[in-house]
């Protein structure tokens, strides 16, 4: 060591530090000098470092993943504020959907949606505003022991009338620029959460190996043509005995080969390659075999006679679906365009417009199908099952183990179902946010580059609307004896078309909300749906300041955000409506750095 240089000098630490101890102290000097306050507010606003907190639900508590997420969110902005720059850090809390819903639903002892609407939809929402307001206690503790400094005092709810305000702005912008429209499809359908889900909230949800029944039935064919007669058998295939009171059709590739076969006294039309796992023991007599092509139009006689009249409309024929293969089944697909999207699109392609759907909103046989009314979908299986047996419909009856989508909300298996709901139309930007993402650096990069990029290649229109109480209402008023629709962008507007003004935009202060329609003498009613909570979440980097009613010159100044950061699921969600909603209304990315963390499972193996 050099002799003019000082002698370093250590305080010897004791062996035994009182760690607790030691972690209040430094809690109580942080106090004491307010130092995150200060440290921001030393620095000025043209300094700004921009953080955006993604907000987690107001129902939960805190766990691994939101504590990891919280040291990395408290390194970075700590590390910008070190070098100079102001890093505002607020806490924001996601109060709307289902986990506030299921909460209240346990707290008041009602269960689904005729309850909560014998309740009184004011009386739900007053409890689910109540619980929100109830929930931050534990989520500061921790967030405090953790050494995290952030905002707690000047936070965002997404329930404020300013942030959802500006959620109605945002939905404007889109309106106007065209890419909102309504329409009726098939959607993924959660029936514990009673509502439809979009496409990436079924990949939160996941996959699992589920055994479903296997049936194969024959339909007497009472149409036939020049290849099949009457009274031969179609043989139809299905994993979902639930959907066949629904049946309208009975789908073919028009490629594929059939046959018509002699087994004893009946002739049954099956896929020319699927003879051999049909009848594994003896091959039936091959008499005759046709295209899918030739077998189009062919009527039959379906498996459950409740819609017989739909006959007149086209239905209860051989329709063509290009997703028919001979991998399994019989080649001959039953198809119930409720419930299943390529079945949607098949029967629309082929002219046909009628539909079908004896399954309320809880997933339960309506009064249409008497022999099963009020059961579950699944808990009718058996029954379904016994009620072909006995018309002499079902030929096989077994089980399949498949994949199958669960609810990341209420764990508890899809169905689809088709519903009228309201979409953006991300295919018409997909490109645009393909090209956006290049611009954004993302830790580690391959999450940005194939993950996320993958998944935005592939985007599908986001379908935004729920049937459901407590969220962001969609600003839409339709009239009800015309077309007349109107978009309503702020508390502004609402009030120049309408003449009230409010400062709750919550569903049951502006369902009661009417005015005459400018163009009959039709009354404009809201739709009655809300917003998807993603929606929310993908507009608070200008809701949660409220833009552009104030800080337009401050929210312009620090978008977009200089550094995010959130878990590996969040490239199918917050990322995900984030990129969406900045490419459609700013035309640029929403943040530029993004630090991305994996996923720790539990012991059953489930994030």
């Amino acid at each position: 060591m050099n002799e003019h240089q000082p002698t370093p000098h250590f305080i010897r630490v004791a062996p035994g530090v009182d760690l607790p101890e030691l972690d209040a102290r430094v809690l109580a000097l942080w106090d004491r000098i307010d130092a995150f306050r200060s440290s921001v507010e030393m620095r000025t606003p043209e300094s700004e470092y921009t953080f955006y907190d993604g907000p987690p639900f107001a129902t939960g508590s805190p766990h691994y993943g939101h504590i990891l997420q919280g040291v990395v969110k408290d390194i970075v902005p700590r590390y910008w504020s070190m070098r100079g720059h102001r890093v505002e850090r607020r806490f924001g809390w996601d109060t709307h959907g289902l986990p506030v819903e299921m909460e209240v639903q346990k707290l008041l002892g009602v269960s689904g949606p005729r309850e909560i609407e014998e309740l009184g939809v004011a009386t739900f929402n007053e409890a689910a505003r109540d619980l929100v307001n109830n929930t931050a206690t534990e989520w500061y503790d921790i967030t405090r022991r953790i050494g995290r400094w952030v905002d707690f005092e000047d936070d965002y709810k997404t329930m404020d009338v300013g942030f959802m305000e500006s959620v109605w702005w945002g939905f404007k912008q889109l309106w106007d620029r065209g890419l909102i429209y309504k329409a009726f499809k098939v959607l993924p359908y959660s029936w514990g959460a009673t509502t439809s889900l979009s496409n990436f909230e079924v990949n939160l949800g996941g996959y699992r190996e589920v055994e479903d029944p296997s049936i194969t039935l024959r339909l007497a064919v009472t149409d036939g043509n020049e290849h099949a007669s009457t009274g031969d058998y179609l043989l139809v295939w299905t994993t979902t005995p639930w959907t066949l009171p629904g049946n309208l059709g009975v789908a073919v590739g028009t490629d594929i080969e059939y046959a018509r076969v002699l087994d004893g006294t009946e002739h049954y039309w099956i896929a020319r390659e699927r003879i051999a796992d049909v009848w594994p023991d003896e091959a039936p007599t091959i008499v005759a075999t046709a295209t899918g092509q030739e077998l189009l139009g062919i009527g039959y006689e379906p498996p459950f006679p409740h819609f017989i009249d739909e006959y007149a409309n086209g239905a209860f024929r051989v329709i063509p679906m290009d997703e028919v293969t001979t991998e399994d089944g019989s080649g001959l697909v039953h198809t119930a365009p409720a419930y299943g999207e390529a079945d949607f699109l098949a029967f629309r392609q082929a002219g046909i417009d009628v539909l079908v759907d004896p399954i309320d909103l809880e997933a339960r046989f309506t009064d249409d199908i008497p022999e099963v009314a009020g059961l579950h979908v699944k808990a009718a299986d058996p029954e379904l099952v016994r009620l072909l047996k006995d018309r002499g419909v079902l030929v096989h009856s077994g089980t399949i183990t498949h994949s199958y989508p669960f609810c990341w909300r209420t764990d508890t298996p899809l169905i689809y179902k088709a519903i009228p709901s309201w979409y953006v139309n991300v295919e018409a930007i997909k490109d645009r946010m393909v090209e956006l993402n290049e611009s954004i650096h993302w830790v580690p990069d391959y999450v940005g580059t194939r993950r996320f990029g993958n998944w935005l290649e592939d985007a599908r229109d986001y379908a935004i609307s729920r049937n459901r109480f407590w969220g962001t209402t969609i600003p839409i008023w339709e009239c009800d004896t015309c077309d007349e629709t109107v978009c309503v962008g702020s508390v502004d507007e609402l009030e120049a078309v309408s003449g009230f003004r409010t400062d709750d935009l919550q569903k049951h202060i502006l369902d009661p909300v009417t005015w005459s329609c400018s163009a009959c003498e039709g009354t404009m009613r809201r739709v009655p749906e809300v917003l998807d909570t993603w929606f929310d979440s993908g507009s608070m980097p200008y809701a949660q300041v409220h833009y552009p009613f104030e800080n337009k010159e401050r929210f312009e100044r620090g978008f977009p955000a200089n550094f995010i950061a959130e878990g590996l699921d969040q490239t199918r969600g917050w990322f995900y409506t984030l990129l969406i909603m900045s490419t459609g209304i700013f035309d640029t990315a929403p943040f530029q750095n993004c630090v991305v963390t994996g996923m720790i499972l539990a012991e059953d193996g489930r994030k």
